[in-house]
């Protein structure tokens, strides 16, 4: 009977065996449908850009690449400017503009809008002294100093800014993002899953500010400025804030950096500089305002920014209206066709 009783378990013991191996692949399946409990909500967080002491020495730039490890595109010359970067994209997060302004017009403020600033005489040999003079003369240079290291006042001038993702409050390529690749931390922040992008592009055509953008050299996905959201875990500064020599980047609360904005504001406009304005600070940009908000020496398209960037959020509902109106159409004028043909 011993001799009998062997064969049984040689032919059920391997079966067993599947059984148990089939148990773990079904567990991770199930793990892959738990949702992990999200981490506490914390203050929103965001830059404030002060271009009137941005001197453009790129220090930003090279700090964002190198604790990102992004690598940096081939150097070129644009032809037009000394700005070798040009613009955003997927290997750039931080960009410091370059804005040549040569033979400007004088500022409404001064009395003197719509008049070039008169040039300095070619020939005749002028000190400082002298021209400081003709200026305060002629009424281009308040009595006022204007309070900040950029020659507000001058006929030819270079404005720099320091561009980046907005992180808007509404943020036009979250909602345009079919996957939900893209999604907003606890700190408000607006980060993109790199597990998730599926590299199909649309939110590089919704976001207005021309920040997103995808890698098709690499990955084929979509990139942009995190916030140093692995920083902010770990209640450190971004990099770029934290290698800004002159403090043009400030990084903190958003409502407290709105009014150090403000207060910034005033200031400028106190001294004379009454063209500057803030930029992204109320709510009227995109039905929310950005968490990333400059202070500006020129109107917003100057700095290639869009005064009233699109929603696409905003065109869904008539977008949708009209399909259906068009499928009601459409499906009427089948009806007919079908039924005279019936008819015949």
């Amino acid at each position: 009977m011993a001799v009998e009783t062997t064969p049984n378990t040689t032919q059920v013991q391997p079966t067993v065996a599947k059984r148990r191996s089939g148990a773990p692949v079904l567990l991770n399946m199930f793990k892959l449908l738990h949702k992990e409990t999200p981490p506490p909500q914390q203050a929103t967080m965001g830059f404030f850009t002060d271009t009137s002491i941005c001197i453009g020495c790129k220090a930003c730039e090279v700090a964002c690449r190198q604790w990102n490890q992004l690598t940096p595109p081939p150097a070129q010359w644009s032809g037009s400017s000394y700005d070798n970067t040009t613009h955003l994209g997927a290997h750039t997060w931080r960009h410091v503009q370059f804005i040549e302004q040569i033979d400007r017009v004088a500022p409404p403020s001064n009395g003197h809008a719509g008049r070039p600033v008169p040039e300095l005489p070619l020939f005749e040999v002028q000190t400082l002294e002298d021209k400081i003079a003709a200026a305060k003369f002629e009424g281009i240079l308040p009595e006022a100093p204007p309070g900040t290291a950029l020659p507000f006042f001058n006929n030819e001038r270079w404005l720099m800014r320091s561009d980046v993702c907005k992180h808007c409050a509404n943020a036009p390529c979250q909602e345009a993002c079919p996957t939900g690749a893209i999604i907003r931390t606890e700190f408000d922040t607006v980060y993109v899953q790199q597990d998730i992008c599926n590299g199909c592009g649309y939110c590089t055509v919704a976001c207005p500010f021309g920040v997103i953008a995808r890698d098709d050299g690499g990955s084929h996905t979509a990139h942009k400025c995190t916030l140093c959201y692995d920083r902010l875990k770990d209640d450190m500064e971004p990099a770029c804030a934290k290698a800004c020599p002159t403090d043009s980047i400030t990084f903190g609360e958003v409502e407290q950096l709105k009014e150090r904005a403000r207060e910034r504001l005033g200031f400028l406009q106190k001294h004379g500089v009454k063209e500057a304005l803030l930029y992204g600070v109320d709510d009227q940009i995109l039905d929310g305002g950005l968490n990333s908000f400059f202070l500006l020496l020129e109107e917003p398209e100057v700095y290639n920014l869009p005064r009233n960037p699109a929603r696409p959020m905003n065109n869904v509902p008539v977008a949708s209206l009209w399909s259906i109106l068009a499928a009601l159409v459409l499906g009427l004028a089948s009806m007919l066709f079908f039924q005279q043909r019936d008819e015949r």
